[in-house]
């Protein structure tokens, strides 16, 4: 099975706890279980990580570089920056330096177009393959079911 990893940054770990309104009320724990049992009928052995630091998230990203350059195989990551989506150059610029063997898939579970003036930016989407906002948990499975897509056609 290829690996695949699941990216969350600040706050997302208190889904189902904070504002259920945007995020419902599944638990972080029960949807990452939910998210590794449909990566594995996709034939991916899922991988998480949350922090809400954001230099431990730089720092995982390193980490899967090196794993990916020391394997051969690349890493695609489903990312979820969280608040960092906004306004985290640091962040960019860590997927800039890794994207060419850690290729990621920016997720949001609400519509940022449709939320705060200020989430309509995202400065980390620019070097992520592409966007998946506003639905739900769903999100995260329309960038794993891209990554098995862009696997088969011999774009992984």
């Amino acid at each position: 099975m290829r690996k695949l990893v699941i990216v969350n940054g600040p706050n997302n770990n208190f889904y189902g706890i904070r504002n259920k309104g945007q995020y419902g009320n599944q638990l972080y724990a029960d949807l990452i279980e939910e998210l590794k049992e449909y990566g594995a009928t996709l034939g991916f052995e899922v991988e998480s990580f949350q922090s809400n630091g954001e230099g431990a998230l730089i720092d995982y990203f390193q980490s899967l570089y090196y794993e990916a350059e020391k394997t051969g195989k690349k890493i695609p990551m489903v990312l979820n920056p969280g608040a960092y989506t906004h306004y985290s150059y640091a962040l960019m610029d860590a997927l800039e330096s890794v994207h060419t063997l850690v290729p990621a898939i920016e997720v949001h579970m609400s519509n940022i177009q449709g939320r705060d003036n200020f989430r309509h930016i995202s400065v980390t989407a620019a070097e992520c393959l592409g966007q998946v906002s506003g639905m739900g948990k769903t999100s995260y499975k329309m960038a794993m079911f891209a990554f098995k897509q862009l696997e088969e056609e011999g774009n992984l």
